[in-house]
């Protein structure tokens, strides 16, 4: 009967040590998802508020007032849902960790991997006002009002596929059938806005 030598096994024990451990993607999820969305969400919605302005006012300084007004009221409810939402989830984590404190061996890590809710809200602010200064630069050299809303228009969709591709990528998902919805997505609001802004504002508000 075949017997496994202290060396076999010693070498067998350092291969396994040497070899590169599999990323676990899994740990890109939170702040993955704070980036995409709020970067994602800081360009459809601004870029929308923009283009409802402008399907009824064709002045240039409103479009750029609406999409700044836009980026700093979304930016802040970005980045106090994110803090609310992650502080909620920390909260329940250390309740957690309370009830397990007998076990010392993995009280440690169960600590470092704690979310912070700081840095969720900080990541979310900064990636929505990132992706809502897309149309406001897009529009803002451009006086011609048709020329404004196409420049606009193409701006805001290779942004829309950049983040659909970088999120797709960032945590290993189908890259064109991310894109695309993320693509579609970002044109579907900006045409209902759009549209719906211009038949209203073409009955009149009385």
């Amino acid at each position: 009967m075949a017997t496994i030598s202290d060396h076999d096994m010693v070498h067998h024990q350092t291969t396994l040590e040497l070899e590169p451990k599999e990323f676990d993607y899994s740990k890109r999820s939170q702040w993955l998802r704070a980036a995409v969305l709020g970067a994602n969400d800081g360009l459809v919605s601004t870029a929308s508020l923009m283009m409802g302005v402008g399907a009824v006012k064709k002045d240039v300084r409103a479009m750029i007032l609406t999409g700044f007004a836009g980026l700093v009221a979304g930016a802040c409810s970005m980045a106090i849902g994110e803090f609310v939402s992650v502080y909620s989830q920390l909260d329940i984590e250390v309740a957690q960790i309370k009830r397990d404190m007998s076990r010392r061996d993995v009280l440690e890590d169960e600590v470092d991997s704690l979310p912070n809710p700081w840095q969720a809200a900080a990541a979310s602010a900064l990636a929505f006002s990132l992706g809502a200064i897309v149309p406001l630069l897009a529009a803002s050299f451009i006086k011609p009002y048709k020329v404004r809303i196409l420049v606009v228009a193409v701006a805001v969709t290779m942004a829309l596929a950049i983040f659909g591709w970088l999120g797709a990528a960032l945590g290993r998902a189908p890259i064109v059938k991310s894109t695309i919805r993320v693509v579609v997505g970002g044109w579907m609001a900006m045409g209902i806005t759009y549209a719906l802004t211009m038949l209203i504002g073409s009955k009149g508000l009385h």
